[in-house]
């Protein structure tokens, strides 16, 4: 019933059977618990141990949301996911393998269906400290042939490494079991390039991380260092924010714009903190008076020399990034404009540095150069200015911020497509879709978000991970391609295949946080596979809360003779009907 119902759509509850199990079916956008384990069908069953308040019913459970595992989501917010004695578990099992078995013909089955496969939670009660049970049916068409059981036990943590299985007995013991002559190993290591560590005097820790997982064939030993002709995936999640990132002075212009766009929303606009010690409106004053001079003494506009000179306050760069993100020299009058106008803190000075500005140009005082293609307000104004004929702007309601709000948008563009176009990882037909001006302004402030998020993971593997071109390019498109498609996702993983020579300096000497043995014999439906495994983090969540706090406290500096790893062994067994 259960797997009929969630053809349509996955349930958001866990079903209750008799008094102590909850089956819970996992698919789509839920992460599957066991995915460190076994990499089969989509769609899986997980039975776990039923929690229930005295005073509720069993079956009301909290709601869903995507992204997270949905074992944490079906189970009490007060607690994790429970298991069961690995008894009942085994109980589970067989119950499930009797339904999937066609000569059962007692049970007066009607038409046999080929269910997902069953993973069972188990509370490591039994000498081998079982923590999962699996069962996943074996099948030719639509025809059931077998069973492949699972069986996951652990260990640990511990320090001690000639408690590590040896890789000559892991071998042995394949071949007696599964009668095999012939056994070929595979090797996965997982190392952590770069973790952001918490920044002084701040509360919230970044999630920030690029770690590599590394692929091989033929292991040697066990905790080898993979080989050079290994296939290597880098995991790239990033948040922007980062006070010493090179481009976090852009990154506050970026916040800055988003508060006016709040301000745009909900008619009331919560002003930062100024950036400078002069008030906008001095700033503003100071700059037309500037420009007041200049067509006065020279009666010319756009002096190139010092459009040059005249630097953006908020795009100061670190000098050993001046080779990937230079700030542009050829900011117009708007874009200066939006640079002294981010001291605006409040809406009062806002009014007045734009009736400076308008009277400016009504007067004829200054004439300005701006870019073309601009669809700003204030652009339009000033393109008027040059026929002496400028319409009147009621500054008042949301006008004045959606005026700054649109020279924000405009420079800003331009200031991510000069860092993508100018290191050549991509063209302006390609980035067309981020700065686009045929959606409304919300939806360009979005967009604008996802290329700064871009330009942070850019920097940031350029400067910590020293890639060149060869590698940003590819990444650069695969980043495009997922925001062309999706929402802003910060908390996102990018992916992207390389070379472990252009790495290897960087986990040749550290240690992986999770290392893995894959020994299997057989071919297609009759392969069977024995996983050793090591991880530096419980690797199964429903046991961990007895051993994070060891590994925590245990920890020094990543010292060796500190390390603690947990123990993780794979079985697999097959019957055939």
């Amino acid at each position: 019933r259960i797997y009929e119902e969630g053809k349509e759509s996955i349930p958001e509850h866990p079903y209750l059977f008799e008094t102590d199990v909850e089956i819970c079916l996992i698919g789509g956008c839920c992460k599957s618990p066991i995915e460190g384990f076994w990499n089969g069908s989509n769609t899986i069953y997980i039975l776990q141990k039923a929690q229930q308040n005295e005073d509720s019913d069993p079956m009301e459970e909290s709601t869903t949301d995507d992204g997270f595992y949905a074992s944490e989501l079906l189970s009490k917010e007060s607690s994790g996911p429970a298991a069961l004695s690995v008894r009942r578990a085994k109980q589970l099992i067989s119950l499930y393998t009797m339904v999937q078995n066609p000569n059962m013909t007692h049970l007066k089955i009607g038409e046999p269906v080929v269910l997902p496969p069953l993973w069972v939670r188990c509370d490591g009660s039994d000498p081998e400290r079982t923590c999962w049970l699996g069962a996943e049916p074996l099948k030719t068409g639509n025809k059931i042939t077998g069973i492949n059981f699972y069986m996951i036990t652990h260990d640990g943590p511990t320090a001690d490494k000639t408690c590590f299985a040896n890789l000559e007995e892991l071998k042995m013991a394949h071949r007696t079991k599964h009668h095999s002559s012939i056994v070929m190993t595979k090797g996965f290591a997982q190392y952590e390039l770069i973790r952001a560590a918490a920044i002084e005097d701040t509360i919230v820790e970044s999630e920030s991380n690029i770690y590599v997982d590394i692929t091989w064939n033929t292991v040697d030993k066990i905790l080898e260092t993979p080989p050079l002709i290994s296939a290597a995936t880098l995991n790239i999640k990033l948040e922007s924010g980062d006070p010493r990132s090179p481009v976090y002075q852009l990154y506050r212009e970026l916040q800055f714009l988003l508060a006016l766009d709040e301000g745009l929303k909900m008619g009331v606009t919560e002003w930062p903190e100024p950036v400078e010690s002069e008030s906008a409106v001095e700033l503003v004053q100071e700059f037309l008076t500037d420009l007041k001079k200049k067509l006065d003494g020279y009666c010319v506009s756009g002096n190139k020399n010092e459009t040059e000179k005249i630097k953006c306050d908020t795009a100061a760069v670190d000098s050993s990034m001046k080779s990937i993100f230079s700030e542009r020299g050829d900011l117009d009058f708007a874009e200066q404009l939006w640079c002294k106008m981010r001291s605006v803190s409040s809406y009062q000075e806002l009014i007045e540095c734009f009736t400076l500005i308008i009277k400016s140009l009504q007067r004829g005082e200054i004439q300005p150069w701006i870019h073309q293609g601009s669809s700003s307000l204030l652009s339009k104004l000033i393109q008027q200015s040059y026929h002496g004929e400028i319409e009147v702007v009621s500054l008042s309601g949301v006008t004045p911020i959606q005026m700054l709000l649109e020279i924000g948008l405009d420079k800003m563009k331009k200031d991510y497509v000069s860092f993508f176009i100018g290191q050549e990882l991509a063209t302006l037909t390609y980035l067309d879709y981020f700065i686009s001006t045929s959606v409304d302004l919300q939806e360009q402030v979005r967009r604008v978000q996802k290329l700064h998020h871009m330009l942070e993971i850019m920097v940031s593997c350029t400067v910590l991970l020293q890639f060149k071109h060869e590698n940003l390019f590819p990444l650069t498109q695969i980043c495009m391609k997922y925001y062309k498609e999706n929402p802003l996702n910060e908390k996102h993983v990018f992916q992207l295949p390389v070379r472990p020579a252009l790495i290897k300096k960087l986990y040749q000497n550290d240690h992986p946080e999770i290392w893995k043995v894959e020994i299997s014999s057989g071919h297609g439906q009759k392969e069977v596979k024995t996983t050793w495994q090591v991880s530096t983090n419980p690797p199964v969540e429903h046991m961990a809360s007895n051993s994070t706090g060891l590994f925590s406290d245990s920890t020094v500096n990543g010292c060796s003779e500190e390390r603690l790893y947990f123990i993780t062994m794979t079985k697999c067994s097959q019957v055939h009907f």
